[in-house]
């Protein structure tokens, strides 16, 4: 049994980033689960400086006391594997001209926050397909048909999502985060999935996804986000990355107290441990709410 976090080399990781990690690390350490880091670095041309970050975002993760085990893997050195799994599924995939501006005109009511594939490029012909590939190369998409899927998230309960076609490779070749993840997820046996609740409405399609290519469905845990005044963390937010706090004198062992205090672990003035931490977590513990900075 498995655990994981997954982390993308563009920056280094906020408190929110670490949250998270902290909480799928005792997740999987609470249960008995062996835990994996994975780097997501699909995406090359934002990843210029991919191992300067890697390195520091492991060696945060190891000053927080979040271990791992065996090695870190890469997804770009993986794509081999996402090419065996794209050719399981082929006849389901077809391409796709569309830009994400065609999508949204033909696909969006104004009442939708989302706008879903409409299915435009499914019935093209051969002849409409030579003509497009002369205008833009396609991206591949793969064919759900607009199933409704409902997951069980252990912190929120179920949740019902339709899964439209969904992109499983750009049109410039790299892999979709869809289509990376699950066959990753698969392949290394992770059967406990935590991450942000951004993430929540993604998992439909994920799981839909994880049946098709004949994986374990995982458990998924959505933990709620980090805000600050000013609304929800991003990677651009640097002023809470374990270098800015430190500049500040703000120990690494003062920011594990303010994490566990963020997730009812320990009461104000306790001290806490990765073993105290692993001893008391459970998922009635967490909180159900975003967590609003409190205490740097």
């Amino acid at each position: 049994m498995f655990g994981r976090f997954a982390p993308t080399p563009s920056a280094d990781l906020h408190v929110g980033n670490l949250r998270t990690a902290l909480v799928a690390w005792l997740a999987a350490r609470s249960t008995g689960r062996e835990f994996l880091i994975r780097i997501e670095d699909l995406d090359q041309p934002r990843m210029k400086k991919a191992d300067f970050f890697l390195t520091r975002q492991l060696a945060d993760l190891g000053e927080l006391g979040i271990t791992h085990d065996g090695e870190v893997l890469r997804q770009s050195e993986r794509t081999h594997l996402y090419e065996d799994a794209l050719e399981s599924v082929k006849d389901l995939v077809y391409e796709c001209f569309c830009s994400r501006k065609d999508i949204s005109r033909a696909s969006q009511a104004p009442h939708d926050q989302v706008a879903h594939y409409p299915g435009t490029c499914l019935h093209l012909s051969d002849q409409e397909k030579t003509k497009l590939r002369a205008i833009r190369p396609p991206a591949l998409r793969i064919r759900a048909s607009a199933v409704s899927m409902t997951i069980t998230d252990v912190l929120h309960g179920e949740f019902t999502s339709m899964v439209d076609d969904f992109v499983v490779r750009r049109g410039d070749g790299v892999f979709s985060y869809h289509f990376a993840v699950v066959v990753d997820d698969g392949l290394q046996g992770v059967d406990q999935v935590v991450r942000g609740v951004d993430l929540l409405d993604s998992s439909p399609r994920q799981q839909w996804l994880a049946t098709r290519l004949g994986f374990l469905v995982p458990e998924y845990l959505h933990v709620p986000l980090v805000c600050d005044a000013e609304g929800r963390l991003a990677k651009r937010d640097g002023g809470t990355t374990l270098s800015r706090l430190a500049d500040q004198g703000i120990t690494t062992a003062r920011v594990l107290n303010i994490l566990a205090e963020s997730l009812n672990l320990i009461t104000p003035g306790e001290q806490a441990t990765p073993d105290l931490l692993v001893e008391r977590f459970t998922i009635d513990s967490l909180p159900r709410k975003p967590w609003t900075i409190q205490g740097f």
